[in-house]
Parts: structure tokens; sequence; C-alpha cells
């Protein structure tokens, strides 16, 4: 062991202390990124309309996280390798990796660059796009992916930090960027008038201020790694690596995505109202996400580190006492959605057949959260110890092709707004049970170790 892993409290402190220390500044991150998200939202249905607020959350959303998400994942994925080998002590094999995923998130952004731009029109039409939205939904989906190279690496710089257990510095960057991003959003929406241009530029612009400091604090980290803009490249061993666990990571990111394209492509049917209050749940519902993402990140890292110093027996431990934190939290975000649900709805819009839509929407949905603790800590735990392959399979027969099937089956017999959504619950059971029983036989594995 070098020094630095000899001082490394995720691998020799007292648990559940540990976890918080590392989940709350996550948490943090996570919240800042959502309220500029959220922002945005406020911004554009309050003095745009809710035609604009459909546009910037609506399909175009979903068409941008799918992308994104995918990427996200795969270096998510990339960064368990960084993990381990920190987590051993092997400084060397730290920093390769770290310069070959930033090679690779530059070459990736590129790619995604073109794909985004070029396929636009027809990614929003396979989703039923209400026609009156696509103009400014495809006039979004081109700005941000033109920007988009500022959004990976920022994913990327802030993934590695945490992998080399360093929450704060993502926080730091993204307080500093929201406060960006609100700033532009009255400059460009309100002041200049510029409508959803305004607030996808605002958003490419904070991005990408994010992503140059993201990367200083990285260069900085001596005492974790060294990294050097020059340094730069692919190291194809090391790549191979980092694509084997990063790709069924991407994938099951991706699965997310694509069922939620499938569910948003089935509520367009139901008109504008419906897509405005999607959009506006989708906001509160973030909430809830952003937590037990938080979590899922907190125990990737957490396990990674511990996985990677042979400490299996703390491995155990800390995905126990994860999911008891995260099984906590998602009962009171619960309890706080459905007390304050119609003041909360108001903040982002006032037409009031959006938002009685959107609490029918909340009454199906959010007595259900707890559901999917389970899946959030186990996926993120099995991503820790390198095992991505079998959790990506979980997903996507529990969450991707079930949608696929409750969509174009259930809901084809049953057209209506409940029987949709419900599909989001029924899918959390069955994620979750097929989740827990690969998780005791993982263990078992483990143990026999």
């Amino acid at each position: 062991m070098n020094e630095t892993s000899s001082k490394n409290e995720i691998t020799s402190g007292i648990i559940w202390k540990q976890l918080l220390l590392f989940f709350f500044p996550i948490l943090l991150g996570s919240f800042f990124q959502q309220l500029y998200n959220t922002i945005d939202a406020v911004i554009v249905g309050r003095f745009v309309g809710k035609n604009a607020l459909a546009a910037v959350a609506g399909s175009s959303g979903m068409v941008i996280n799918l992308l994104v998400n995918f990427f996200t994942g795969l270096t998510a994925g990339a960064s368990v390798i960084v993990s381990q080998f920190f987590g051993s002590g092997d400084r060397k094999k730290v920093d390769d990796s770290i310069h070959t995923i930033y090679a690779f998130s530059i070459i990736g952004s590129v790619i995604m660059t073109l794909i985004g731009i070029t396929a636009a029109p027809a990614l929003l039409r396979l989703m039923n796009t209400p026609e009156e939205l696509m103009s400014d939904s495809i006039l979004y989906l081109r700005i941000y992916f033109a920007g988009i190279f500022f959004v990976f690496i920022y994913n990327t710089g802030a993934g590695l930090l945490r992998a080399l257990g360093d929450s704060r510095r993502p926080l730091y960057c993204l307080m500093i960027c929201c406060v960006i991003n609100i700033i532009l959003d009255l400059l460009l929406i309100v002041g200049l008038g510029l409508g959803v241009a305004g607030a996808a530029i605002a958003t490419l612009l904070s991005q990408g201020i994010s992503a140059v400091i993201v990367t200083v604090f990285l260069m900085r980290q001596k005492d974790l790694c060294d990294f050097s803009l020059k340094e730069i490249r692919i190291h194809p061993k090391l790549l191979k690596s980092e694509l084997l666990l990063g790709l069924p990571g991407g994938f099951q990111y991706a699965m997310y995505s694509i069922s939620n394209m499938i569910i948003q492509s089935a509520l367009n049917k139901f008109g504008t109202d419906t897509v405005a209050a999607w959009a506006a749940y989708g906001k509160l519902d973030a909430i809830v996400w952003m937590v037990s993402g938080a979590f899922g990140i907190a125990i990737t890292t957490f396990v990674g580190q511990n996985y990677g110093a042979g400490k299996y027996d703390r491995v155990r431990k800390s995905i126990r006492v994860c999911i008891g934190m995260d099984f906590a939290a998602a009962i009171l975000l619960m309890l706080v959605l459905v007390c304050f649900r119609i003041p909360l709805f108001h903040i982002f819009v006032t037409d009031e057949n959006v938002v009685e839509i959107g609490l029918k929407m909340m009454a199906t949905m959010a007595p259900f959260y707890w559901l999917f603790v389970f899946t959030e800590v186990f996926s993120g735990a099995l991503r820790g110890m390198g095992d991505v392959v079998v959790p990506m399979l979980i997903t996507t027969g529990g969450i991707c092709l079930f949608r696929v099937v409750w969509i174009f089956g259930v809901v084809a017999l049953f057209p209506t707004l409940t029987v949709t959504l419900l599909n989001y619950p029924v899918s959390w059971v069955l994620t979750s049970v097929l989740f827990l029983f690969y998780y005791h036989f993982r263990m078992k594995k483990l143990t026999a170790h």
C-alpha cells in the first residue's frame, strides 16, 4: 500500500459515517445539477409558456437522457477500474486509467454531437412528439448537442474524482455552475426573450464552465493522482478493461432512458397538457432519484475501493447500511411529496388542468418509491465489485423489456393514463426481486473466497 491508500478512510473508517460523509456531497451535487435543470423548467414554463416547457422537458429531454446516460453509465463503469486500483494502491494504473477515460470521453463527445444534431427530427417524430412542439424541441436538442463535449467532460471528471474518494470538489463545481446557469437563464430567456434557445444556450455555457473547473480540480489532486492534459491518450489494455466494465453499465443506463422514451411516446398521445404535466412531475420525481442515485454512486465507490483492498466483510456491511439509509430516505421523500403536492406543482405551472393531471400521476407512482431502493443499491454495489453484465441483463429484462411489453400489451388493451404509468411500480417490483436473488448468489460466492 502507498501512503495515500493507507490513510484512506473509505477502507478503514466507521462505515455509516464514511458512507454519509461521501454521500452528502454527492447528494448536494445532484441537487444543484437538478436545480439548474429545474430553474430552466420554471423560467421557461412561467415566462414562455406550457408549450415551451413541454418542448424543453418532454421528448427532447428524453432524447438527451438516452445519449448522455449511455455515455455517463459507460464512464461510470470504467471508473470502477480507477476505484479498485486506488484501493489496492497502484498509483501508475490509476493515472493511466484516468488519461484513457478522458481520451475516450473526447472521442465519444464528437460522435454524440454528430448523432444528436443530425438525428434530432427523426428521434422526436419516432416518439410521437406533438407537431406544435416539434420546432422548439428540435432547436433545443441541436443547441444542446452542439455543446455535448462539455457535458461529457464534466461527468467524466466528476466521476473520476468520486472514484478516488473525493465527492466534495464536484459539489463545489456544480454550486458555481448552478448560480451561473440561473443568471444566464434570466438574462437570455427573460431579459433577451430568446425562449427555448436561451434555455439551451444557458445550459451549454454553464456546462462548459463546469467542464473546465472539474478538469482543473482533477489536475490539482496530486495526492490522489497525476493527471495532465499532455498525457491524455488511449492505453489499449486499460481501455479494453474499462470497456468491459463500462459498456454493460452504459447499456444499463440506456435501458432506463429507452423505456422512458417509449413511455413518453405513449404519454404524448394524451396531448400537450399531459406532456407538460409529466414534465413538471418529472422535476419533482427527480428528487427521489437524485437521493437514491447518490446512494448508488456512494456504494459503488465504497465497495470498489474495499473490494480492491480485499476487505470483503466490509463490502457486505456497507451494502446493508446503505440499503437501510436509502430506504428511510425514500419513505421520507414520498411523504413530503404527497403532503405538499399542490404547492409544489404550482411552482412549475399555473394551468389548473395541467396541475390536476400531474396530481393523478403522483398518486399513481409516489407510494411505491421505496421499491426501487434494492435495485439502486445492489446495482451500484455489484458494479463496484466489477460485476456488470448480469446487473445489465436484469435491468434490460426488468426495466426495458417489461415496460415495452406493458406499453404495447396492457396499455393497448386499457389505454388510460393510470394504466400507462402503473408500469413503473410493477417494473420496480420485478427488478428488485431479481436483484435480491442475484445479490444473495453473488455474496455466497464472495464468502467462498
